[in-house]
């Protein structure tokens, strides 16, 4: 009889932390899915001859998403686990027999210690059950929020992909460059850094080859030109400074071979469409592009 009270408290509780059939929006993301439109987006970086900025910034929405929505359904599970602990123990110490209170042989401590204990128990589980109840619906819109973002991913593919003739054309326009001299950058990205500088001022310097950068950099197809010392916010003149050539650069970048440019937290890619978009936080003012024009040609 005993056994049985236990495993239907433990049941009721532990219900809270079974979701209600979901539609298939609120399925788990697939990492699985994730790990293959990553691989088709990497051989359409490939294709396009260089980092696609409108899909690499979904990659990395989706891939929060994802590891959100993962850690989320970490934490309900270990919930279930404390549910369990907490029935349990509530049972354990049993039923509250106020009357022993005025009993000839009634140990007031030992109640009121046992008072004491299922009253904990009873604050322990009321919050438990409302953490579960807020995990629940976090668990709910992360995972709507990652499938959301899985499917923004597949839907930016195969656009790209339906781009391919329009985009081989801009790649047969302008050729293909390998790196070379002293610098280890391409003809064209000495020519367009050359150009950039003989028509804006560069207090704070480029930097241009990376070695062992997977992008733009490592291929000498990319340069950063600084618009402040390193790791702080352009602002006034300087900023003013960045704005210029991120303009002149949009209006000459047909004319020059120009693939992206990244500033201030935004990208404008040529081959995905052009125009401004905002990119999401990547950690801080230099990964965020606010001390420096990223300019990448093709």
């Amino acid at each position: 009889m005993r056994t049985g009270r236990v495993a239907v408290l433990v049941a009721v509780l532990a219900g809270l932390l079974t979701l209600p059939g979901a539609p298939p929006a609120s399925a788990a993301p697939s990492p699985a899915e994730l790990r293959r439109l990553t691989k088709q987006a990497a051989q359409l970086n490939e294709l396009y001859r260089g980092q696609i900025q409108s899909l690499e910034e979904i990659r990395i929405q989706a891939k929060k998403a994802t590891d959100t929505s993962g850690d989320l359904e970490a934490q309900l599970r270990a919930a279930q686990a404390d549910v369990g602990r907490i029935a349990q123990s509530s049972y354990i110490l049993g039923p509250l027999d106020t009357t022993k209170l005025f009993g000839l042989r009634a140990q007031p401590h030992q109640i009121l210690g046992q008072a004491a204990n299922l009253s904990y128990m009873a604050v322990e589980r009321t919050e438990k059950v409302k953490s579960i109840q807020r995990l629940i619906k976090k668990s709910k819109e992360a995972k709507l929020n990652a499938n959301d973002k899985i499917q923004k991913m597949k839907r930016e593919i195969k656009r790209l992909q339906s781009k391919r003739d329009e985009i081989q054309r801009l790649l047969n326009k302008f050729g293909f460059q390998q790196p070379g001299g002293a610098d280890g950058l391409t003809p064209r990205m000495v020519a367009v850094r050359a150009e950039i500088m003989a028509n804006f001022p560069m207090k704070y310097g480029v930097g241009c080859l990376r070695s062992g950068d997977p992008g733009e950099h490592g291929k000498g197809r990319a340069c950063d030109f600084m618009m402040s010392r390193g790791g702080t916010m352009a602002t006034g003149a300087d900023a003013a400074n960045g704005d210029a050539l991120a303009a002149w650069l949009i209006s000459n970048g047909a004319r020059i071979g120009v693939m992206y440019i990244i500033w201030k937290q935004r990208y404008y890619d040529i081959r995905s469409g052009g125009g401004w978009d905002m990119m999401s936080d990547r950690g801080g003012i230099t990964a965020n592009h606010y001390d420096h024009v990223h300019v990448s040609v093709f």
